[in-house]
């Protein structure tokens, strides 16, 4: 487990050290609550990974799917309005997160049945009005 704090002036240092941190690992959750940062953080990582498309929040349509320019393909999913975490799996949640893509997950809670047994996970709390502290934390088989 890792924790760093940061401001939005260091985030794109932040986001570059995430990325080592998750090493080869591509399913990515983001946990905090509403408004703690986590769309801004992951447009960050976006940039990070060279993203040529615009990112933004895919809070209406579930996933939105990025270009980036080294590592293929990059899907970010926002399951807050999941009514049903069946509907997950009416999307093909499983093919994406053994696509080899990266895949990053908003509010994932919704989803718990059918997450994989690996993930990196990232916990975003509040510090001030623009500092966040991180938690990393790397789940295998479940631990």
């Amino acid at each position: 487990m890792h924790t760093f704090s940061y401001t939005l002036a260091n985030i794109d240092g932040i986001a570059q050290q995430l990325i080592q941190v998750a090493g080869d690992e591509k399913v990515w959750i983001f946990r905090g609550e509403m408004g703690v940062g986590k769309t801004t953080l992951i447009k960050s990582l976006a940039k990070a990974l060279q993203v040529e498309d615009l990112v933004s929040s895919p809070t209406f349509g579930i996933v939105n799917e990025y270009q980036t320019r080294a590592d293929g393909l990059l899907f970010h999913f926002d399951f807050y309005r999941l009514d049903d975490p069946i509907e997950a799996l009416d999307i093909g949640i499983e093919e994406y997160f053994y696509s080899g893509n990266y895949c990053w997950l908003e509010w994932a809670e919704k989803i718990t049945p059918f997450l994989p047994e690996r993930f990196f996970q990232i916990e975003l709390t509040l510090a001030s009005e623009t500092g966040r502290i991180l938690t990393l934390h790397h789940h295998r088989n479940g631990h």
